[in-house]
């Protein structure tokens, strides 16, 4: 099975992600962690796409596609259950991913959309912090650490990313309001649209995920 979990920032796409992995066994490709991880290894790839990430603005599609080509097709992990998670965040790159996997006899199973209000989004991105040495992430409302931002498993002290501050935020929602939102309709007219809401506690979001999935947890 492979299905795309779709949201605006902070609806928690990687935290459900996780869940369902722990849950079903499914490999997680998160772009998001993808291209960080390409930045903090300075590639080639990371350093054209640091450039948008540190503006909140969408990474360049062919750079998404090629990394996604490399992680499923290129290492034999087609035949997975397999979560997109922050792609296809356009109706572009959402016809870019059906080609590249119609090329390899592939298609998506369901898109799940994550629905969530703009002022719990912020509140959630705002306060969220990560550890810079082990990537535990901590939320100061909702599950902070145990001591004022310091990471309860080394002690490092915990940042806020530069995506998360609120300036960059507000830009992110608003781009994803502006090219993402379309993708609503263009999975519907496909017929694999399951909307979801993600407004409560991450446990009943995945139950309310699992059902529309017609999975048995």
């Amino acid at each position: 099975m492979k299905i795309v979990l779709l949201g605006p920032p902070g609806a928690g796409k990687g935290t459900q992600s996780q869940m369902l992995v722990k849950t079903f066994n499914f490999l997680q490709i998160s772009t998001g962690d993808i291209l960080r991880d390409a930045v903090k290894n300075k590639t080639e790839l990371g350093e054209k796409a640091k450039m948008y990430m540190d503006k909140g603005e969408l990474v360049p599609d062919e750079i998404i596609i090629s990394l996604i080509e490399d992680i499923i097709y290129k290492n034999n992990k087609k035949d997975m259950n397999i979560i997109f998670d922050g792609f296809p965040r356009t109706v572009v790159q959402a016809q870019g991913l059906e080609k590249l996997m119609e090329n390899y006899s592939d298609r998506l199973d369901a898109v799940v959309s994550m629905n969530v209000k703009d002022e719990i989004l912020i509140s959630r991105l705002t306060s969220r912090r990560i550890c810079p040495t082990c990537n535990t992430v901590y939320n100061l409302i909702t599950t902070p650490p145990k001591n004022d931002e310091i990471c309860d498993y080394d002690g490092t002290r915990l940042i806020q990313r530069d995506d998360d501050k609120l300036e960059t935020v507000r830009n992110r929602l608003k781009v994803y309001r502006e090219q993402t939102e379309a993708l609503v309709d263009f999975y519907k007219k496909i017929g694999i649209l399951k909307e979801v809401n993600a407004e409560c506690k991450p446990e009943e979001v995945f139950k309310n995920i699992v059902k529309a999935l017609g999975l048995n947890s």
